[in-house]
Order: C-alpha cells, then structure tokens, then sequence
C-alpha cells in the first residue's frame, strides 16, 4: 500500500502519511489520538464557558464524561445502522473504531440526550448546558474531520479544482471510488491514482469560521439554546453542500437518499424557525431564562479556614 497524499494545484506533496504509529510497541490510531485530544479541548472549551457565565464547571466535568461516551455511542450505532451490509456477517467488527466510523449527526444526537437527562437528574437547565457545549461540540467536529484525512475516507467526488486531493487508489476503499474518478486516474510510476474533492478539509473550515461565529457570538445571546440553535443552523447548512460531494454517503433504505444530507436539511428548516421564532416569543417561555447561577462562597470566612475541595459549597440565586 501506498502511503502519499498529494494536493498538487497547492504545491503541496506528502510522501508518508501513516495511519498509525508505534509507540513503546503499541499501535496507536491517528484517529483515536485526534478523537482524544479534541475531547480534552471540549472539557476546556465547556468548562471555560461554565465559569464565565457562573455555573458549576464541577457539573461539566461530571456530564461531560457521560455525554462523551453517549455521543461515541451514538456516532458508532448511527454509522452501524445505516451500513449494515459492513458489519452483517462479522459483528465483532462494531466495536473496532480503529479503521474510523464515527457518524457525526450520531454522535450529536447521543450527546443531546444525555443532556436533557442529565440535566432533569441535577435540576439544571437543558438550553444553557447546550449553549455552553455547543463550541465544544463544534470544536470536536472540525478537528475530527482530520483522522478522515489520515484514513483516507470522506472525500468527494473527481475534481481538477484548487482543492483538489490525490490519493493511491489501493490506499482507499473500493466502495468510494466512482466511474468518474477512474476515468480521471492517473498512473505516476506505475502506482495508480485518483483525485477528489477533500469533503473533510471543507467541512472542518467550515467549523472552524462557525466556531468563531458562536464564541463572538456567544455574550449577546438573547435567551438560553439561541447558541446551540445557531450551531445547529450554521452546521447543517455547511453539511447540505459538503454531504452533497461525498462518494461515502450513508443511505437510507429502501429510499437510496442520503441520510445525512436529509438530516441536515431537516436541521436548518428546523433551527431556523426556531430561531425566528425564539427571537420574538423567547420571554413568555420560561425554561429559555437561566434556571440558576452559582457564587463559590469566600475561601476563609470570619476567620476560618477555607473548606477542604471536596466539601466547598456553592451558593445559587436566582437570576
């Protein structure tokens, strides 16, 4: 197998890009480190957020955990589900994340409803933890878009454009390749290739420009969700196009349309009326005010000495 990813309209040439790498004998999936590092960025980002609108970041640590192994859940039994003929006849393969087959839109869905579980369980407002996640959700996206790029899976179709990608074709899989691609192959030192759009690079730069969005965004927010409102609009808006390039697309039954495609045009229908709808009825709902704030209590008081962590008390008032 050949291991070279090129970007030749760029200038750009990469001789070697492994999927993997060895360390102390043990093998270690690009994937799984990028997956890895953006679920610490996520902590970071939500418990950030949690501070400088005076919540608990304690919760965020607590929930997070719980929303990121619900969202792994989601991510992995969406892909399963809508690619079935793959996994039919060697069922073990389900829990083997190496190779990627991590559905977005699955991953989202699961962490959603833990957080409205979660936050019926703690007595906590479901709309202000979903705007404080939704960045970290993002970030998520846009960096875990890059082990598509190391596995050499969501790309699009053939194009000579700026962007345009060029992979081995024995380095991709042979349900991703379409008759245009190979009409287009080129042979370079008798190792054949194809060329496409690169649908993961566009879909991270999209996340990135709407990540910039919510956090400039985020301190003129009218009511609690508006944020997560507008990440699900901004995202399912880039996903319609970007979905509509890919040659990997997860199909519904017996309909042969993209789920995924489908999803994210229901989303931006969704959210955007929500959106127009919240701006001018959002302060006869209630569950849109913030429920609680809390106020950590003084390290010493009268005197005495600060309580030890785990026994800190928060004060809450209402907003």
């Amino acid at each position: 197998m050949h291991y070279d990813i090129s970007f030749p309209n760029l200038g750009i040439y990469l001789n070697h890009v492994g999927k993997n790498i060895d360390v102390f004998g043990f093998t270690i999936a690009y994937y799984g480190i990028i997956i890895g590092c953006a679920i610490l960025i996520g902590f970071w980002i939500a418990i950030s957020e949690a501070k400088r609108t005076r919540q608990n970041p304690e919760d965020y640590l607590d929930m997070g955990i719980i929303g990121v192994i619900c969202g792994i859940v989601g991510a992995r039994l969406y892909f399963v589900i809508f690619s079935w003929d793959l996994y039919k006849d060697n069922l073990l393969d389900i829990f083997n994340l190496r190779e990627g087959g991590l559905a977005i839109y699955g991953g989202v869905i699961g962490a959603v409803i833990a957080v409205f579980v979660l936050a019926r369980v703690k007595k906590l407002s479901a709309f202000q933890i979903l705007d404080t996640v939704a960045p970290a959700i993002l970030n998520g996206q846009m960096l875990g878009r890059w082990g598509n790029f190391f596995n050499r899976e969501a790309f699009g179709e053939y194009t000579d454009g700026l962007f345009a990608m060029r992979l081995p074709l024995d380095a991709v899989r042979s349900g991703d390749v379409t008759e245009l691609m190979r009409e287009h192959m080129q042979v370079i030192d008798g190792v054949s290739y194809i060329q496409v759009h690169p649908t993961f690079l566009y879909e991270s730069i999209w996340c990135c420009i709407l990540l910039i969005i919510l956090f400039a965004y985020k301190s003129h927010k009218k009511y609690q969700g508006e944020v997560f409102l507008l990440y699900i609009f901004g995202y399912a808006l880039g996903r319609v196009w970007i979905e509509g390039l890919r040659t990997d697309q997860l199909l519904i039954p017996g309909i042969g349309l993209p789920v995924s495609q489908v999803l994210a045009g229901c989303s931006v229908i969704f959210a955007g009326i929500a959106l127009l709808y919240l701006r001018k009825n959002h302060k006869r709902l209630p569950m849109m005010k913030t429920v609680r704030q809390y106020e950590p209590m003084p390290d010493t008081i009268e005197g005495k000495k600060p309580p030890k962590k785990k026994d800190r008390i928060f004060r809450f008032k209402d907003k």
